[in-house]
C-alpha cells in the first residue's frame, strides 16, 4: 500500500508499506479521506519525534476493510471513523474519562499523550489503509447522508477545538477570546459559540481566517498586525477581562496574551502544542494570586466522542466542511505537504483523497 513515511527531519515521502495483518481487537480500514493536522507539521520540522519509518496521520475517515475475530457490533463495508486519540477503553485512565492519557492495559495504566498513537508511536492514516487498535472503542459509524468532509474534521480539530472550550467550562453569557484562527482555533470559537458565550473574540492577521472567524461564531475579530491585541481585548471588555481565555497555536505570545487578558478567576484554556519552555510573566499571574486556572487539553478520543460529533454535525449546528479549502490525491502527498506547511493560497485543511 501507498502510505506518507516520515524519513527525517524535514523529509515526508510517499512510499510503499505492507497492508497491516489484523490481531483479534483490530479493525483494517481503506482509507477514503483524511487530512493534514498542524501536528504533522511539527513532526515534519523535528519540533514532535517520531521514529524514523513511521507512517504519519492521525485524521482517519474510511471503510471497513477486515474486522478482527473478537470484534462485534460493526460490519466490513461499513463507513467509520476513528479519533485522533484511540484509548484502550479498558485502562485506568480511561475508565476515569482521560483517554488522551491512556497506559494501556499495563500496571497503573496512565500515560501522558498515550492515547495519541496514529502517526505517533503506530503507523498512522496518511495511507491507503490504515490499522485501528481497540476497534470496539474506537469506531464510529458515519451516519447516511454525510459526506467524508462534513466529517472529516470530527476525528481531532473539531474534537479539539471543542474540547478547549469544554476545558474552559464556558457559561451562557461568557465573554471568550480565542488566540489564532488557524482551523483548530475556529472549532474552539465554534464551540464557545454552542456553549453559549455571547462575546467570542478572534485573534488572527489572515484576512480570509478573520472572515472565517465571524462564520464559525465570532463576534469580534482582532486584527494582531495592525492593534496590540491585549489593549483591544481589554478595550473591548471595558477592561474587565475575559472569563475565558482559548491559547489555539502554541507560542509564548499567545499563551502569554491570553494570560494578560483574563479576568481574575478566569480560565485560560491551553490547546498549543509546544516546542520550547513557557514563561509566566509574575505580573499577569497576579503573584499567583488571582484565582486563575490553567488548563491543557489534549484531543478527546474514542467512538463516543466521534458519534456525539457527527450528530452535531448531521444536526447542522456547525459546518466544519468549510474548513476544506484545498483537495489533493494522495499520490500527491508531498505537494499537499509543502502548501499546507507554509501556508500558502489561503489554506486551512487540506483533503487528501485516496
Amino acid at each position: 500500500m501507498k502510505a506518507a513515511i516520515f524519513i527525517e527531519p524535514g523529509r515526508i515521502i510517499l512510499g510503499e508499506k505492507p497492508i497491516p495483518d489484523v490481531g483479534p481487537l483490530d479493525a483494517l480500514i481503506r482509507i477514503t479521506t483524511t487530512t493534514i493536522c498542524g501536528t504533522d507539521v511539527h513532526i515534519l520540522k523535528g519540533e514532535y519525534p517520531v521514529e524514523a519509518g513511521l507512517t504519519v496521520g492521525h485524521e482517519p475517515v474510511g471503510v471497513i476493510e477486515k474486522l478482527g475475530s473478537s470484534v462485534t457490533g460493526f460490519e466490513e463495508g461499513q463507513r467509520v471513523i476513528a479519533g485522533a486519540i484511540t484509548p484502550s477503553g479498558t485502562s485506568n485512565a480511561s475508565l476515569c474519562g482521560f483517554h488522551a492519557q491512556c497506559g494501556g492495559q499495563e500496571g497503573h495504566g496512565w500515560k501522558a499523550i498515550g492515547g495519541w498513537r496514529f502517526g505517533n508511536t503506530i503507523d498512522g492514516a496518511q495511507a491507503e489503509y490504515l490499522l485501528v487498535p481497540d476497534a470496539m472503542a474506537n469506531l464510529a459509524p458515519i451516519p447516511d447522508g454525510l459526506t467524508d468532509e462534513q466529517v472529516l474534521m470530527c476525528p481531532d480539530i473539531m474534537s479539539t477545538g471543542f474540547g478547549g472550550a469544554e476545558a474552559g467550562r464556558i457559561r451562557i453569557g461568557d465573554t471568550v477570546a480565542v488566540f489564532a484562527q488557524g482551523p483548530i482555533g475556529l472549532c474552539a470559537a465554534a464551540g464557545a459559540h454552542m456553549m453559549g458565550a455571547t462575546t467570542i473574540i478572534g485573534v488572527e492577521s489572515v484576512p480570509a481566517r478573520m472572515e472565517m472567524s465571524k462564520k464559525m461564531g465570532a463576534t469580534h475579530v482582532v486584527d494582531f498586525s495592525k492593534v496590540d491585541p491585549v489593549d483591544e481585548i481589554l478595550k473591548i471588555t471595558d477592561g474587565r477581562g475575559v472569563d475565558v481565555a482559548i491559547e489555539a497555536l502554541g507560542t509564548q505570545e499567545t499563551f502569554e496574551g491570553a494570560l494578560r487578558v483574563l479576568r481574575p478567576g478566569g480560565t485560560l484554556s491551553s490547546l498549543g502544542v509546544y516546542s520550547g519552555d513557557l514563561t509566566i510573566p509574575l505580573d499577569a499571574f497576579s503573584a499567583g494570586l488571582g484565582d486563575n486556572t490553567i488548563r491543557s487539553t489534549l484531543c478527546p478520543g474514542g467512538k463516543e466522542r466521534m458519534r456525539r460529533l457527527m450528530e452535531t454535525v448531521e444536526s447542522g449546528r456547525v459546518d466544519t466542511g468549510q474548513l476544506v479549502t484545498h483537495h489533493y490525491p494522495l499520490d500527491s502527498i508531498e505537494d499537499a505537504y509543502e502548501l499546507f506547511a507554509n501556508q500558502r493560497d489561503g489554506v486551512l485543511k487540506v483533503a487528501i483523497r485516496t
